[in-house]
């Protein structure tokens, strides 16, 4: 036992060792290209985002290497376009885990410690799996019933690993956290306790399983859409048993044409059944990628893989009914107030910019003929928009506009003329009926509002007469702000106090290396220490600066 536990305390040490060299060089490669002079010929805007997509792409790159929690983890962050660049965001949600398939002894270890007796129910278990990622693969077999069916077995010591792993990922949290500018207006421990609780709950089996039965359930009176059913007596935490749905995938159009099957039926078919989801059940599959869907024979679709969904509360279903109506009516300052009001937006930064850019947003999508990749290109404005911004965007809608923009890329991939914004239309309708139950909450909708307009209304003469009242007696004083004007004052500011630690930094290197040259060059550590805390200041001129020319270089930013 001894000698088991100081082995597992050496993996455990190795294991930290890997994942801390691979943080700190993303860091130390991080603080490289925030300088100017490693760019060859200047640190140009297109130079700083080739050198970006370079470094995402390095990431995805060892996340892949580092296994299936952090594979997990890249897929996370690829929802958090409030941390990352839009460039990461993209590579990372790009993340699929195609890892060598572990050995059919293995397999049937894991069924045997699983299902025990219940195991003589399987028989032809393929050797071959259908799939492999990290935390699973799967493997057809039939049911002594002759029901035909997969099995979806995890590996083995996953759990341990995963614990470990998410362990190192806390530590590494907590040291980002204390970072004086990476910790400035982000929980880093909480998102990596979060990313535990939603990782830990994705190794039980258990959970998918009822995933896919809620599914099943939305559609069982759609004809179009089959959804696999499970096999709950031989389904556990580390084995999940599902009906086998065999189809052409979804993007195999040749496949499609040869079967006789109109893929431009197939795409709307894909399109009506998530917008389903979203507007009538709030209940919707998270990553629809083409390889967790298929088209049936008859032409119906298929959805695989149940480990991520994503749920719309009520509250945020009756606020997106609200945020529809104002963009319908191209409001841009009634949008903004509702992304407001539903914590998207802090009420502490100034909406003008924001307000500018939705602007320009509902201009370029709904301004006929609708472009067919308006979905991915309002996900990348949106991405822009918060980034390093003090937004508050839901895990969940990401995954929505994700998602959305999948369906509009396999869409266009099917069907050329494809156009989302024209198939979604008659399921925004209920959406833009308050709750959706009925046109009578629209007009419950208008009366209150024309309500407390009235109210407003009869109030004014009242405020006006305080109002000059006080502006008489001197205690109401008018204070005009141009937003512009304080901008470039802020940013003079900030530009002479760098100026001003730069040349002071100069200072005392030049004092460091005279008295260095001195009799007593002991004493040049003083002004060698006292360069530190300056060039700390410094660096963080630097990077307010960056942050301040990245939000005025946002689309409609100077309109």
């Amino acid at each position: 036992m001894r000698r088991l536990n100081i082995a597992f305390g050496l993996q455990r040490a190795i294991r930290a060792l890997v994942i801390w060299r691979a943080v700190l060089t993303l860091l130390l490669l991080l603080w490289w290209d925030g300088q100017s002079w490693t760019y060859r010929g200047g640190a140009t805007r297109e130079r700083r985002a080739e050198r970006q997509q370079q470094r995402a792409q390095w990431l995805t790159r060892q996340l892949l290497q580092l296994g299936s929690a952090f594979i997990k983890l890249g897929q996370l962050l690829s929802s958090r376009p409030d941390i990352l660049p839009a460039g990461w965001v993209s590579e990372l949600a790009s993340l699929q885990d195609n890892v060598p398939a572990f050995s059919f002894d293995r397999v049937q270890t894991v069924l045997e410690e699983e299902l025990g007796q219940r195991c003589a129910e399987v028989i032809d278990l393929d050797p071959q799996p259908l799939g492999a990622a990290s935390l699973a693969q799967v493997h057809r077999a039939s049911l002594r019933s002759g029901r035909q069916v997969v099995l979806k077995v995890q590996r083995q010591g996953l759990d341990r690993r995963f614990r470990l792993d998410l362990d190192v990922m806390q530590q590494v949290a907590a040291v980002l956290q204390r970072h004086p500018t990476w910790g400035r207006g982000r929980d880093w421990p909480a998102m990596a306790r979060e990313c535990r609780r939603v990782l830990l709950r994705e190794l039980d089996f258990r959970v998918e399983a009822q995933y896919a039965a809620r599914f099943r359930q939305q559609f069982l009176d759609d004809e179009q859409i089959r959804i696999p059913g499970v096999i709950w007596e031989l389904s556990t935490r580390r084995v999940l048993c599902l009906d086998y749905l065999p189809g052409i995938k979804i993007n195999d159009r040749e496949a499609m044409l040869e079967a006789g099957i109109n893929p431009s039926d197939v795409a709307e078919i894909g399109a009506a059944s998530y917008l389903k989801q979203l507007v009538r059940f709030g209940f919707f599959h998270a990553d629809p990628h083409p390889g967790n869907l298929a088209v049936a024979s008859d032409g119906a679709l298929i959805y695989y893989d149940f480990g991520m969904m994503g749920v719309l509360s009520d509250g945020l279903r009756r606020r997106l009914g609200s945020m529809v109506r104002a963009a319908a009516a191209r409001d841009s300052a009634a949008l903004v107030a509702e992304l407001q009001a539903a914590g998207l937006i802090g009420t502490e930064i100034d909406v003008g910019p924001v307000r500018r850019l939705v602007r320009v947003m509902l201009q370029d999508a709904l301004t006929p003929p609708f472009s067919s990749n308006v979905i991915d290109k309002l996900s990348g404005d949106l991405y822009d928009l918060v980034y390093g911004q003090p937004f508050r965007l839901p895990v969940e809608l990401i995954f929505v506009m994700r998602a959305l923009s999948t369906f509009e890329g396999v869409g266009r991939s099917l069907d050329p003329a494809f156009s989302l914004v024209s198939i979604a239309k008659p399921y925004l309708l209920p959406l833009m009926t308050s709750s959706g139950s009925g046109t009578n909450d629209l007009f419950n909708e208008l009366g209150r509002q024309v309500g407390a307009l009235s109210s407003k209304a009869v109030g004014i003469p009242r405020r006006l007469d305080e109002s000059l009242e006080r502006l008489e007696q001197g205690d109401l004083q008018l204070q005009v702000r141009l937003g512009e004007s304080d901008r470039q004052f802020r940013r003079m500011i900030v530009a002479q106090q760098s100026i001003g630690q730069a040349v002071l930094l100069g200072c005392l290197a030049l004092a460091t290396a005279i008295i260095g040259a001195s009799a007593r060059p002991v004493w040049s550590l003083l002004p060698a220490a006292a360069t530190l805390p300056v060039g700390l200041g410094w660096f963080r001129m630097q990077m307010r600066m960056r942050r301040d020319q990245r939000l005025e270089q946002l689309p409609g930013s100077n309109r």
